[in-house]
């Protein structure tokens, strides 16, 4: 077997090279575009920037896709190959000033012999979207000095001295672990196992929600349910229900689920649009693994994207929704659940559409320590912060932490790219670990340098990575996405399987980091800045290096900097419930409704015969002739009737309310008009909600006034 067969066969997701400047990459020329040579004195430094990129090329380079890998066809294999490729010489990076490859088993950063020549300088670009710009010598000296204070062991080295946890996070599933996690994940266990309980409620709800799934969702569940069967007939397990019993064709009285066509979609919205499509507009009513089937049939004898000519972020932006935007804490618990579920099978399909096979890694439980700030779950963090003041989402510490930089003044030259001095911080995190919850600790004396460096602390001493050890393959097999879109969509759904305290965690962070990137001209800090810094403390957790091949370190250097790039760049987007999610979990609702009519009867029946009913005869009656009654029973007004009209908005509504109850002491930003029952089983109404337009969408639907519960 090959040095490079043994190394696709004991990784999961293969971590390619993700680069996409206009010219092909030298063979040895990742890091160039920094533009600086290297001083005398850093000669003796491991060579990271020196090291052999493992960028994938299509072999028709002009037409690569400058977003990244060339579309996959269903008949195209990911390459899993990690030996360096030819590329032709640049003008701006010359053949001859270029270091030879390593060769299989060598390590280019730790030879003995290797120096690090110096490399010439190149054209900059002003635009701070371009990954031209991007300086990857921060990166790699960001990981020395993430070496050097002891925050992640080397290739082949155990963690620090007093280490409590273990430097193992993850395993590799065995075979059909993965697929039956999976399917339990999805709430569809029972397809698969029948010695569960058999519970008819269950069972139910598993019909309901493979009824409302698109056919590319359906795909991927039967996909790998046919896995799992095989995997358990080859270890002659009892029978289970055969996949064509679960996806049976249609009886003649139902529907049968039609594929998309060019007038509409199987939830009845607009159909994705073809190449033409513009790539600032997010369509999220279609399905994104819809859309991305669609990209693929109209691009298969293509290696081009459509997407604009240079690497540029585009100015995506959701189209406008008349029935409002749902963003992550508007919904019920309940609601959130469908939500998940929904959302797993979506991410898996787009991914299976683009021909990306996941190998998601398990998470093992590693010991950790049950007190303190640093090195403690963010579960356990945020238990001991609730017990202080409940409701707390993001964890005391990295609160405190951003809110002393940013009282201290963002101007700070170098913000998060110099560290501070390493025994002074390790000194300081003692002392924080001793005197935070006190409130002793002399935030008056903490520079800015060595906060930001507790930051980056906090967040890659996390026992588990912040984007979890589950998902963590999967958000940097992104990149491998064929565009920019895609990329979005995949990290879109990525953010909201996050667990909950991971999610809010991570948005806090990138909102701050924006506020970083904000004072640019005095900090120096751009998006980019931002990001090579960045990337490494946030995918590198413990025992990482040891883990992972030269090679691949060097690929991720760059794809780890895009993720956080887009993360930072498209926040707004990313933390919102596209449509598509929330009109799936409708059509469950009314499903799950249908399903019981028998027992709604009944209890209507009784409840009509025990209580009068005018007031609901007066509610159908205003309801018939275009009027919704508010309620509010928080307050001392009670309740009022609304007209609907055309441009009959949320926040309309709320104004209205306020004025005529002069009495309530919540503040306007902490009121919220809740759309209850019908359809949805709770949530609070984006402002620019058109009242009317929702009114039609979900008309049993009671409209409630009260205290936003985000």
């Amino acid at each position: 077997m090959s040095w490079q067969q043994q190394q696709q066969e004991s990784q999961g997701v293969v971590l390619t090279g993700y680069h996409s400047n206009a010219e092909p990459l030298p063979k040895s020329g990742l890091y160039a575009p920094s533009c600086a040579s290297v001083p005398d004195n850093q000669a003796t430094l491991p060579s990271h920037r020196t090291g052999n990129d493992t960028v994938q090329q299509s072999e028709n380079t002009q037409h690569g896709d400058r977003y990244g890998p060339a579309t996959f066809t269903s008949s195209t294999k990911i390459s899993t190959d990690l030996s360096p490729l030819h590329h032709p010489s640049s003008a701006a990076c010359p053949r001859s000033q270029l270091s030879s490859s390593p060769k299989p088993g060598s390590s280019p950063r730790h030879s003995p012999n290797s120096r690090p020549k110096p490399r010439p300088r190149c054209q900059r670009y002003n635009s701070q979207d371009s990954l031209d710009e991007m300086q990857m010598d921060d990166y790699w000296k960001e990981v020395e000095n993430i070496t050097r204070s002891g925050g992640g062991a080397g290739r082949g080295e155990g963690g620090g001295e007093g280490e409590v946890q273990e430097d193992e996070q993850q395993k590799i599933p065995e075979e059909g672990e993965q697929e039956e996690a999976w399917l339990a994940e999805a709430g569809l266990a029972r397809l698969f196992d029948d010695s569960l309980s058999a519970d008819q409620e269950q069972e139910e709800d598993s019909a309901v929600f493979l009824s409302t799934l698109t056919r590319t969702q359906a795909a991927a569940v039967q996909r790998r349910l046919t896995s799992l069967q095989q995997t358990l007939r080859r270890r002659n397990r009892q029978h289970v229900p055969d996949v064509r019993d679960i996806f049976r064709p249609p009886e003649k009285n139902e529907e049968p689920s039609k594929p998309p066509s060019k007038g509409g979609s199987e939830n009845g919205q607009k159909d994705v649009t073809s190449a033409a499509e513009i790539d600032t507009e997010m369509n999220v009513e279609i399905a994104f693994s819809e859309q991305a089937l669609t990209y693929r049939d109209n691009h298969q004898s293509f290696s081009t994207s459509s997407g604009s000519p240079d690497d540029k972020l585009p100015n995506f932006k959701l189209l406008r929704d008349k029935t409002g935007q749902t963003r992550i804490g508007d919904l019920s618990p309940l609601d959130m659940k469908k939500v998940h579920r929904l959302v797993l099978v979506e991410m898996t399909a787009l991914f299976d559409t683009a021909g990306i096979d996941l190998k998601a890694h398990k998470p093992i439980r590693v010991k950790t320590k049950e007190s303190g700030l640093f090195g403690v779950p963010l579960a356990t963090l945020l238990d001991q912060d609730q017990k202080r003041a409940s409701g707390t989402k993001v964890p005391f510490i990295l609160q405190r932490l951003i809110s002393h930089i940013e009282e201290e003044g963002l101007d700070t030259e170098g913000l998060l790219r110099i560290p501070g001095v390493a025994a002074r911080v390790k000194l300081l995190s003692q002392e924080l670990e001793s005197s935070f919850y006190d409130g002793t600790f002399p935030w008056q004396h903490l520079k800015q340098h060595d906060a930001a460096s507790l930051l980056k602390q906090f967040i890659r001493e996390l026992p588990h990575p912040l984007l979890t050890v589950e998902y963590l393959s999967a958000f940097i097999a992104v990149n491998k996405l064929p565009t920019k879109k895609q990329q979005l969509q995949a990290l879109h759904l990525l953010v909201l399987l996050l667990p909950e305290a991971n999610r809010d965690t991570l948005k806090a962070l990138v909102e701050f980091f924006q506020r970083v990137i904000d004072h640019q001209v005095k900090n120096k800090m751009t998006l980019n800045n931002v990001c090579v810094v960045m990337a490494p403390n946030i995918f590198m957790f413990k025992g990482f290096r040891s883990k992972v091949t030269e090679q691949q370190e060097f690929s991720m250097a760059t794809s780890t900097t895009n993720i956080v790039r887009l993360l930072i760049r498209y926040q707004n987007l990313l933390w919102t419930i596209p449509k598509f999610i929330v009109t799936q979990v409708r059509q469950q609702n009314m499903e799950s409704q249908r399903k019981q009519n028998k027992e709604r009867a009944v209890r209507k029946l009784l409840k009509k015969i025990t209580i009068d009913k005018p007031p609901d005869k007066a509610i159908f009656e205003e309801n018939s002739k275009g009027f919704i009654r508010v309620q509010a029973p928080q307050f001392s007004k009670v309740s009022m009737v609304v007209q609907l009209t055309e441009h009959l908005q949320a926040a309309d509504v709320l104004t209205r309310f306020l004025s005529q109850d002069s009495s309530v002491a919540v503040k306007r930003e902490d009121l919220c008009l809740y759309e209850i029952g019908g359809n949805i089983k709770e949530r609070c109404l984006d402002g620019e909600t058109y009242m009317k337009d929702l009114f039609q969408l979900n008309p049993n639907a009671e409209w409630v006034i009260k205290a936003a519960q985000r």
